[in-house]
């Protein structure tokens, strides 16, 4: 049977993220053996997406923006800022692939934002992602919520586009 994805579905779970402490919901369209997890992610403006990278198995992930809009951020091994695009649903860029073995995180730029996103491999709990050492790990303490703040102040300024830092 196909899957759709609907104003409906997307509403839903927005429900969910707005009740959700984490600030975000995540619906899966994959069956938990598939070699591809398949999900669309519903984030409000404050919610922290602890920087972090996928290896060891290494999987590419891809960023569809559906609804808002939002910001990956890519760093070097240090937590510097090394790129960064804007996901937005009027704007001109959809998608973000990133590679894998990168730092990276996502800052929602609008009150609500939803991605379609496709990442490689099986989820297994114990190798899914690796946090970065120097970016706050607790999602809902005042480290984590400083932060994000610093990180939004740290994009405005960037140009919507790679940057050789």
């Amino acid at each position: 049977m196909m899957q759709k994805i609907d104003n409906q579905l997307i509403e839903e779970i927005l429900k969910k993220a707005r009740a959700s402490p984490r600030k975000r919901a995540l619906h899966c369209l994959h069956k938990p053996d598939s070699n591809i997890q398949i999900m669309i992610n519903a984030c409000l403006q404050d919610t922290y997406v602890t920087p972090h990278k996928h290896e060891n198995p290494d999987k590419k992930e891809i960023f569809c923006v559906l609804r808002g809009k939002g910001a990956i951020i890519i760093f070097d091994d240090s937590g510097k800022i090394k790129e960064k695009t804007i996901l937005e649903e009027g704007g001109t860029v959809k998608a973000a692939v990133i590679p894998p073995r990168t730092w990276h995180s996502l800052v929602i730029l609008s009150p609500e934002a939803v991605f379609f996103e496709l990442l490689e491999g099986r989820y297994d709990p114990q190798t899914h992602k690796q946090f970065a050492p120097w970016a706050p790990t607790e999602e809902n303490k005042e480290e984590a919520k400083k932060y994000l703040q610093k990180l939004k102040e740290q994009i405005r300024g960037l140009k919507n586009e790679m940057r050789d830092m």
